[in-house]
């Protein structure tokens, strides 16, 4: 991706009232929350915008156990006009459950989301094959989520830096951050591959990078980056709702017809250093593609045209970290835990409010603090079974 007011070399771009280290959905809305306030935001990214995560996910909106919810729900209907950029944005969400035992565990987020006000229908099998065409009938039933929904992440993205562009912040891409200059207990500066780079305010949300940036400033967070395989199918014909879960699965129908699905199992990987290694096709496509065939069988027969692979932070209880420290007092921490494409509109709105008023206006983000991980066992990822397999010789 190109983005249209780029700086030339670090004479042009200089310092900034508030650095942002990361260019995916949550760094990019933050950015462009904080440039419609006119503070003099500057985003750093070390390749271009939406290369990891952010460009490479399901485009799900619908994130109902999140202090963030709310404010999720309520943005998203409008951010194209709040952007001035088409998301592709779809409202509504349909969850099939093959058997019983996932209708009952998918009813958990249902309860969550009606709680606060929200509408879930419960369906039976004919009634999701009626909204969901592709799905047959080895399913047990569903929910239709009249909240959420899905949109296009590399066009969202897209969208975050040039209206962030638009009111005035500053992007600069393949600018490798290789740590930060201190004094009085906060960062004054960041260091690059370009040059030194004065702040005011710090803010980390680096996704997979962000526990080894952080540690250079005495911050440990917790986490393990995995890939995230995604799938694509040749177009189908479009079914009344695109947004579609279940089967381990997340993704979406896009406009077009394409199915785009992921879902795990996770590959752990090794992060020591501001790198991530990408690989686009893993052994964990055919296991996606076989799933998505059990969740659609009337797309069975559909070809896989791509695949392609994200990297993805993982918390050990898998919500995000989104806290203000106060060692040192003027860095934000931002990591998503894998889910910061869907919660962005509402992120931004978060470490906008954070970096300005010192709190969150909208939501209690205390159960986010980095200080419920303060008595995680020493072997936590192990206990997880997130360890990362050792590399293999060559054959």
């Amino acid at each position: 991706m190109t983005n249209r007011r780029t700086a030339s070399d670090m004479s042009e771009t200089g310092g900034a009232s508030v650095v942002i280290v990361g260019g995916g959905a949550t760094g990019l809305s933050a950015g462009w929350w904080l440039a419609r306030e006119s503070v003099d935001v500057l985003v750093i990214d070390k390749g271009i915008v939406a290369w990891e995560a952010s460009g490479r996910n399901g485009g799900g909106c619908t994130h109902p156990i999140s202090p963030l919810f709310q404010e999720e729900q309520r943005l998203w209907p409008m951010m194209d006009e709040l952007l001035g950029y088409p998301t592709e944005f779809r409202a509504h969400r349909v969850r099939i459950a093959m058997d019983e035992t996932q209708m009952r565990r998918y009813g958990h987020a249902r309860r969550h989301a009606v709680r606060q006000g929200f509408v879930s229908e419960r369906l039976d099998a004919q009634q999701v094959r009626d909204l969901v065409p592709l799905a047959g009938d080895n399913i047990a039933g569903g929910y239709l989520h009249r909240f959420g929904g899905h949109a296009n992440p590399q066009r969202t993205v897209q969208g975050y830096a040039w209206a962030m562009q638009d009111h005035g912040g500053r992007l600069l891409q393949h600018t490798t951050v290789e740590g930060f200059t201190t004094a009085g207990g906060k960062v004054t500066a960041v260091r690059t591959d370009r040059g030194t780079i004065g702040c005011d305010v710090l803010v980390i949300a680096a996704g997979p990078q962000i526990n080894h940036l952080a540690a250079s400033l005495g911050v440990q967070v917790p986490m393990v980056a995995a890939r995230a395989e995604m799938i694509v199918t040749e177009p189908l014909p479009l079914m009344p709702i695109g947004g579609v879960d279940g089967n381990g699965l997340y993704g979406r129908q896009t406009l077009r017809g394409n199915l785009a699905y992921g879902g795990g199992p996770h590959e752990w990987l090794e992060i020591t250093d501001n790198t991530v290694p990408h690989r686009s096709s893993t052994p964990l496509m055919r296991n996606i593609a076989a799933r998505v065939a059990e969740l659609f069988p009337r797309a069975a027969h559909a070809r896989v045209i791509r695949s392609w692979a994200g990297i993805i932070e993982n918390t050990p209880d898998g919500r995000p970290v989104i806290e203000r420290m106060t060692a040192p007092d003027n860095v934000v921490i931002a990591t998503l835990s894998s889910i910061g494409f869907g919660l962005s509109p509402a992120t931004g709105h978060a470490v906008r409010d954070l970096v300005i008023d010192g709190a969150c206006s909208f939501a209690d983000l205390s159960s986010l603090r980095l200080s419920r991980f303060d008595r995680l066992e020493g072997d936590w990822i192990d206990l997880q079974g997130w360890r990362p397999l050792a590399p293999q010789a060559p054959v």
